[in-house]
This record gives structure tokens, C-alpha cells and sequence, in this order.
């Protein structure tokens, strides 16, 4: 009988780490404590910005920015992975899969702008010190962050028209959440829409990187022409943080995308781990990672 739009198919199947099957609970331990330092990592870095009034700066409040986007990337992921991982429950109903694929591709893009923010941050931080008050004020700095939450919810709007689509005889996914393009290609309908959107929100995250590139280089060449050996040391080691941040960010999402697009016989294992790897690492380095080199938070 079917109860979702017309369709056949009233789950879908998350996929287990395969030939570890036996082993799904020991592989929860490691998963559970990720999620628990990332949880606490992130929710530790918002109090305390919140309740030190010298932490009141736009550097500190694009730092709550991203701690509140690894919040949600891990509240996103969390019910799923710990269903499949701890009671072997595979199955998710269409609505629900929608729904995480709307919060773990709104939070990515919120993570992705934030991360452009902090960039160009740090540049006028090293670049305009002196008027870097006047630049990024609190009023600018908020005004900033609802124009990213905005960005965010509107680039990942089109996946609830996956609802619209017929979905027959396919219901396993290749992950252990729910994503946007695994999704499309279970269904046996026209998708175009959706391979449109799937290539323009890539397209916005490529046009994210490239400016975080860029800020950089402009950051390095101001660096470079600073006189004094220990200032560009110091400039350099605010710079250390942030680029770590990138690189657990981007990594696996590029390793991902250009596996799935030009790999012919993927290895299922390396996906999954990478694809877990994309949700599971930037949550838990960004608060060890930002803790560890800002003298004020520690």
C-alpha cells in the first residue's frame, strides 16, 4: 500500500560500514565519544564567549558562529548514526531524510561562509589594524551573520522537492545520514531540477574556497612585508588555527565530490569513512583546534 507520494517505497536504508558488521558496537564507543567531545567542545566555546565580556569581539563572534554550526552539523548526524551504529536500525521514512539532508547541507554552507568570514577577518586584522574596529563593528558583525543564515537556508531549500519525485523499487543509500545527491538517484523520475542544484550549491562552495585561497595570499603577502621576524611569527601563528579549520573542512568534502564524480569502482568502505569522516572531523577539531591557540579562551 503506499502512504509516501504515490511511491512504492517507505523507507530508506542507511548502509553499515560493510565487512564490519560484527563489530558495529565497539565501532560506536570511538563515534559516541566523538560526538560527546564535539557536543561539549563547541557548547563550551559559546558559554564562555557569551559570559566573558572581553570575548565580546567580531573575532570571538565568528568563532560562535562556527562552533554553532558544528553544533548543528552533529545534532544533525547524531539520531541516525546512533540508531545504525548502536541498534543496527537502518531504516529512515523519506520525510525525516529530508529533513536531515535540509539541516547537514544548511549547516555545511553556514560552516563554508563562516569559514570565508574568518578569513577575510584575519586579513583585515593583520592588513588595517588600525581601522579594523571601524570595519567589522557588532552591529555589522550580526548584520553579517543573519545575511550567512539567510545564504544558508536559501541554498538548501530545494531538497524538500525531492518529496515531489516517485521513488519505485531503490531504497538503500550509500551513507550512514542522509545526503542530497544519494537521495536524487534513488528516484525513478525526472531529477534535473535537482542535478541543477546539486552542481550550483558546488559551485558555491568551490567560489567559497577560492576566496578563502585568496584571503590568504593577501594575508601572507601583508606578513611577508612586516619587518620584524618575531611579528610575522606571531601573524603567522593566528593564521595556523584557521587553516587547520579549513583543512578538516575541506578535505573530505573535495576527496568525496571528486570520488563520487570521477571514480569508476569506488571502494564502498572509503566512501562511508570518508562521508563520516566530513561530519564527524570538523565538530571535533574546530574546538580543540581554536582552543588551543587563542590565549583568551584558554
Amino acid at each position: 500500500m503506499p502512504v509516501f507520494n504515490n511511491s512504492e517505497v517507505q523507507l530508506f536504508l542507511l548502509i553499515e560500514i560493510p565487512g564490519l558488521e560484527h563489530a558495529h558496537i565497539w565501532i560506536s564507543i570511538p563515534i559516541c565519544l566523538m560526538y560527546l567531545v564535539a557536543i561539549v567542545g563547541n557548547s563550551t566555546i559559546l558559554f564562555i564567549i557569551k559570559t566573558e565580556p572581553s570575548l565580546h569581539e567580531p573575532m570571538y563572534y565568528f568563532l560562535a558562529m562556527l562552533a554553532l554550526s558544528d553544533l548543528g552539523l552533529s545534532f544533525s548526524s547524531l539520531p541516525t548514526m546512533l540508531r545504525l551504529f548502536l541498534f543496527n536500525a537502518m531504516g529512515i521514512s523519506p520525510n525525516a531524510c529530508f529533513a536531515q539532508e535540509f539541516f547537514i547541507h544548511g549547516f555545511t554552507v553556514m560552516e563554508s561562509s563562516v569559514l570565508v568570514v574568518k578569513s577575510l577577518d584575519g586579513f583585515l586584522a593583520i592588513h588595517s589594524l588600525l581601522r579594523y574596529s571601524f570595519f567589522l563593528t557588532s552591529n555589522r558583525v550580526a548584520k553579517m551573520g543573519l545575511i550567512l543564515a539567510i545564504r544558508s537556508i536559501l541554498l538548501v531549500l530545494l531538497p524538500f522537492s525531492l518529496r515531489r519525485l516517485k521513488y519505485c523499487q531503490k531504497n538503500l543509500l550509500s551513507h550512514s545520514y542522509c545526503l542530497h545527491r544519494d537521495t536524487m538517484k534513488l528516484a525513478c523520475a525526472d531529477n534535473k531540477i535537482n542535478v541543477i542544484y546539486g552542481f550550483f550549491v558546488a559551485l558555491c562552495t568551490m567560489l567559497d574556497l577560492a576566496l578563502i585561497v585568496l584571503s590568504h595570499m593577501l594575508t601572507l603577502k601583508t606578513v611577508l612585508s612586516i619587518a620584524s621576524l618575531a611579528e610575522r611569527l606571531k601573524a603567522l601563528s593566528t593564521c595556523v588555527s584557521h587553516i587547520c579549520a579549513i583543512l578538516a573542512f575541506y578535505i573530505p568534502i573535495i576527496t568525496l565530490a571528486a570520488m563520487q564524480h570521477f571514480v569508476k569502482h569506488k571502494n564502498p568502505l572509503t566512501v562511508i569513512l570518508i562521508a563520516d569522516i566530513f561530519l564527524l572531523l570538523p565538530p571535533l577539531m574546530n574546538p580543540i583546534v581554536y582552543c588551543g591557540k587563542t590565549r583568551k579562551i584558554r
